[in-house]
């Protein structure tokens, strides 16, 4: 099924294997990721993680293979979206949540799909909205998280430039700002203080505003322990270029401390 581009909603095309099965469902923008979304998906079939979410797939346009549906029906995915229409992670992501969102979730988990987090941490974030959070921050840096192979200039950027100026923004402190291994409430995204959908977030910008939107329209946040691991040897999986990456993840940082995302 197509669904055509609306205001705020890339055109996408929906490929639903199975109907809804939980009041949660867990989205995972990929593109081009090779055997790297299998690995990760098989972790997810092995801990049963589709006993607490439904498993929903966020292709930005794959030409290598990735999204074969053999493979992932046989690895418990509910439905694969691909997007039709210019952007990025940002344009993946508000695809997948506007589609959640009319499919009648109560709330949303996000994470990569290049197999560095720990997808059998889902239930906890499932368990956290449940209580009545709005906003999960997952964090390998606090009490019963794990930061496995970070790269140093990763490292000191995220505790010395990223986090501090998400945490300055968003008025409480947050320790993993670039993970965006994190939950939503459906009511946090719905909010008309919110408003994700539109086409400014069509890149990294997205994360960065609702990571702060939160806290200051008065919703409840929190931060769950989660474990990233980069392979130990070989290229790093990321689509974050050195230079023309970080730049622009700066750009955004300071856009977003300026309250250039906040709805007119």
């Amino acid at each position: 099924m197509i669904f055509e581009k609306q205001k705020g909603v890339p055109k996408f095309e929906c490929k639903e294997y199975n109907k809804k099965t939980k009041d949660y469902v867990v989205l995972i923008p990929i593109i081009n990721e090779g055997d790297r979304i299998h690995k990760e998906l098989f972790r997810a079939k092995k801990e049963n993680i589709s006993d607490y979410v439904d498993i929903v797939i966020c292709d930005g346009g794959s030409t290598d293979g990735c999204i074969d549906e053999k493979k992932l029906k046989k690895l418990n995915v509910n439905t694969l979206l691909i997007k039709m229409d210019a952007g990025r992670q940002g344009a993946q992501l508000r695809m997948g949540m506007w589609w959640a969102l009319q499919r009648g979730y109560k709330g949303i988990v996000t994470i990569d799909g290049n197999n560095k987090d720990s997808i059998e941490d889902v239930p906890g974030f499932v368990k956290k909205l449940e209580e009545g959070y709005d906003f999960i921050q997952g964090s390998r840096f606090i009490n019963g998280g794990k930061a496995i192979n970070t790269p140093f200039i990763r490292l000191i950027s995220v505790k010395l430039i990223h986090a501090p100026l998400i945490s300055l923004t968003a008025h409480r402190r947050f320790t993993d700002t670039t993970n965006a291994f994190r939950g939503y409430s459906a009511r946090y995204l719905q909010d008309e203080g919110v408003q994700p959908f539109r086409d400014v977030f069509m890149t990294y910008e997205l994360l960065a505003y609702l990571s702060v939107r939160a806290s200051q329209i008065g919703y409840k946040t929190c931060e769950l322990p989660v474990t990233r691991a980069y392979p130990s040897k070989g290229k790093i999986p990321t689509k974050i270029s050195f230079f023309k990456g970080n730049s622009e993840l700066l750009k955004i940082l300071f856009k977003n401390f300026r309250g250039d995302y906040k709805p007119i």
